[in-house]
């Protein structure tokens, strides 16, 4: 009986020392999913000052009438960024490049965000031609964006057509979408059936294309960060409610080993006393 007693007291202390550690888990997690609420809502603002401008540079190409041609070498630009406990997020976009990539085996690769490039580059090394990371700590600027762009136009490395741009579309406060985005250099728009008319400055058109691509940089970059604090909150949320299952759980656990202890406890006082 007394060694019952023991092993039951040692499964009562490791169920208390699990319900502490999860107690202090779940304060954690409940933490970070306020925090990511008012990430969340900061994002959307900045999501839709970028949606105004990406779109604008849209309706210039589709004003112009582009055609994308049938051997144009495309970069893929994979946006993701470097940290995680955000869901299915990343993994969405390195699923989504590397079916690209199969399919287009010969395609140079700019990855942001380390996340993604840890995805990739396991699968398709050779093909990563630049990275970037720390890349909005608070949220995307566009000053790092044009960074990113006058670097990746200026790698002789990086030759290309045209390029696309994978990212995670904002959808709503529980969902995302990977998507692609397609940009056009400025000296294709000019080329088009319906810019061939007008005449354009070559310092001109050299500070317009960096502006453009930029511009599609950005609107990639903020668009994923909303998606992204979305699912970080959805994630902590998650975690919250699957820790307080947990606890109820132990706590039961716990109870009902307890009174098993104090039952064994009595029975022994009674057996000991009608002993006498």
């Amino acid at each position: 009986a007394l060694g019952q007693q023991t092993r039951n007291m040692a499964t009562l202390k490791e169920i208390q020392t699990r319900l502490k550690s999860i107690t202090n888990i779940s304060k954690i997690t409940a933490s970070m999913k306020m925090i990511a609420s008012t990430k969340t809502t900061r994002a959307q603002r900045a999501m839709n000052v970028a949606r105004v401008y990406g779109k604008t540079s849209g309706d210039l190409v589709e004003q112009a009438g582009v055609q994308k041609a049938e051997s144009a070498n495309e970069l893929l630009i994979t946006v993701s960024s470097d940290k995680g406990l955000c869901g299915g997020i990343h993994s969405s976009l390195a699923r989504q490049s590397r079916k690209y990539l199969a399919e287009h085996p010969e395609a140079p690769l700019v990855v942001l965000g380390d996340k993604a490039k840890m995805q990739l580059q396991r699968a398709y090394p050779q093909n990563i031609k630049s990275s970037f990371n720390q890349i909005g700590a608070t949220i995307p600027t566009f000053e790092e964006s044009s960074e990113i762009a006058s670097t990746v136009l200026n790698d002789k490395d990086v030759v290309f057509d045209n390029a696309k741009l994978m990212y995670n579309k904002f959808v709503s406060a529980i969902a995302f979408e990977t998507s692609a985005m397609e940009f056009y250099p400025i000296s294709q728009i000019v080329e088009s059936p319906n810019f061939k008319a007008y005449e354009f400055q070559e310092d001109v058109l050299t500070n317009l294309n960096e502006f453009l691509f930029a511009n599609s940089l950005h609107w990639a970059l903020v668009e994923g960060h909303a998606a992204e604090m979305a699912a970080k909150r959805t994630a902590m949320e998650n975690a919250t409610k699957n820790a307080g299952d947990i606890i109820n759980r132990l706590t039961l656990q716990y109870n009902r080993g307890r009174q098993a202890v104090i039952t064994n406890e009595l029975i022994d006082i009674i057996t000991g006393a009608s002993a006498l």
